[in-house]
């Protein structure tokens, strides 16, 4: 028996299968673009990301010799569907990034109350979230909100496409802005207050919870081979921290990818105002009963690949010429000491703990004597001390973090992870699992069909660990270029509301 693990993202999706044991077998990825029709708008069609989702799994089915028998969903978060009566699709999915709901995100909050809905859905108000999207569909285009019969996310429009009533795990519910994530159902408060029915929303399933079988139609046409059951999954990154290993107070995963995240696991509810103040959230993790946050930095990897596109031609040419990798020897260049550089790594904005959507980044100390290894470093230093700036945040409001197990691209170069771990001044984990969102999504999977508890498998499913200490001297280092960074945005976001 097989376990197939499928992962619905903003640029793309995956579908990857595993034995028990937690062997990768088979692998298949898609990609489509996001659109951008107008300033401020990003979309994807859901009929082509469903199509493709088809595809991967498809292709893995046709090269497995041992047949799925169960399948869970790590979904991106907030991105949703409007689907008519009859079932077509009635508009683009609008996706994380998408602004246009900026200000209704801040007057219906105020209506509403800004205490009030942070307390119900562990979230603070952005344009980024599902519910403000949808409002912005009632104001802008009545004839859909007339249309729609449901709104869904796409793990539960998965759900629908294959036949089965919409089901959405409680993590991804609590994305949307409409759930309440300590009753776990969609708060009806909030539902009123937006003039949006119960009935078209898809029913909400705990993760871990099977919530259907495939019938053998669909079951052909996706290349099952027998029945197989549907298993609630989970957003994204709770379910790529769960495959990374995430399943013990302390743990946190550190996700290197285009954005830089932190994803706890947290015994029990946490909610304050320093945390509202923060824009740190609070919702379901992908193990029933516990709960985590997400801290992170709208610039991540995107910065590396801003310095290669920008200021890394030489790189490139080198690269094709040796047939190497641009990123790899601009992060050789790089000097063995940390920088004398100050970089405010808000070059797509920022993500928590400011939610500021004008910022703005900036490299300070340039001299003529610069290199551009050292601007290379100063750049990724920007982005761990930002990360940084998010744990003592975090640990300020009671979160104790003792160890980072990392993901992502990211940790294939030993020389950026060991940086962060200086920087941050805490152990970093690698394991040699990377298909971390895939692999937490089957392993709720195998979960359900084996009634063997997640925490038990990933136990029994030793992993080999890579681990990187921080070095005293460039953690002492560090610590105090800290103090000095977090008075660089105060200081310059003046400049940016000219």
């Amino acid at each position: 028996m097989s376990y197939l693990g499928l992962d619905i993202g903003t640029g793309g999706c995956k579908a990857v299968v595993f034995d028990k044991e937690g062997n990768e077998l088979a692998s298949s990825f898609r990609e489509y673009p996001v659109l951008h029709p107008y300033p401020g708008w990003a979309e994807i069609n859901p009929d082509e990301v469903i199509n493709k989702c088809f595809e991967v799994i498809s292709e893995v089915n046709a090269v497995i010799a041992d047949p799925v028998v169960s399948m869970s969903i790590s979904s991106q978060g907030e991105a949703f569907t409007p689907v008519g009566k009859n079932g077509e699709i009635l508009g683009n999915a609008m996706v994380s990034s998408d602004s246009r709901a900026r200000d209704i995100a801040v007057n219906w909050s105020n209506d509403f109350g800004i205490k009030k809905i942070y307390y119900i859905t562990g979230h603070t108000s952005h344009p980024l979230f599902t519910l403000f999207k949808i409002l912005w569909i009632k104001g802008n285009q009545p004839d859909v909100w007339r249309d729609t019969r449901y709104f869904l996310c796409f793990e539960d429009l998965f759900h629908y496409k294959v036949g089965l009533e919409p089901r959405i795990s409680w993590p991804m519910a609590g994305r949307t802005m409409m759930f309440d994530v300590i009753n776990h159902q969609w708060s009806s408060a909030i539902l009123y207050a937006a003039g949006l029915s119960v009935n078209k929303l898809a029913i909400p399933a705990a993760p871990g919870e099977i919530t259907g079988t495939i019938g053998p139609e669909m079951g052909k046409r996706l290349g099952f081979k027998n029945p197989v059951i549907l298993v609630a999954g989970g957003h994204d990154q709770t379910c790529a921290a769960l495959g990374a290993g995430v399943i013990e107070p302390g743990m946190c995963m550190y996700a290197t990818g285009t954005v830089e995240c932190f994803c706890p696991i947290l015994e029990k509810p946490t909610f304050s105002d320093e945390l509202q103040r923060n824009n740190l959230c609070c919702y379901d993790y992908t193990i029933k009963s516990k709960y985590t946050t997400v801290a992170y930095s709208l610039t991540g990897g995107n910065i590396l690949r801003w310095m290669r596109d920008e200021l890394g031609q030489a790189e490139i040419t080198m690269a094709k010429e040796a047939g190497k990798d641009p990123y790899t020897l601009l992060l050789d260049y790089m000097p063995i000491a940390p920088t004398e550089l100050l970089v405010l790594p808000y070059f797509s904005a920022t993500g928590t703990p400011y939610f500021d959507t004008r910022a703005k980044g900036a490299i300070i100390g340039l001299q003529l004597t610069t290199t551009k290894g050292e601007i290379t470093k100063a750049l990724l230093e920007g982005v761990a001390m930002e990360m940084k700036l998010n744990l003592e945040m975090m640990e300020k409001s009671g979160m104790k973090i003792n160890t980072f197990i990392a993901t992502g691209g990211g940790t294939r170069n030993k020389t950026w992870t060991q940086l962060k771990a200086d920087v941050l001044n805490k152990k970093i984990i690698v394991h040699n699992v990377r298909e971390t969102g895939c692999y937490g999504a089957a392993l709720l999977a195998i979960s359900a069909i084996e009634k063997i508890p997640v925490e038990q498998l990933l136990n029994d499913n030793k992993t080999e660990n890579e681990i990187f200490s921080p070095g005293p001297e460039n953690a002492n280092f560090y610590d105090n270029k800290f103090e000095t960074y977090k008075q660089l945005y105060p200081v310059l976001k003046q400049f940016w509301k000219v």
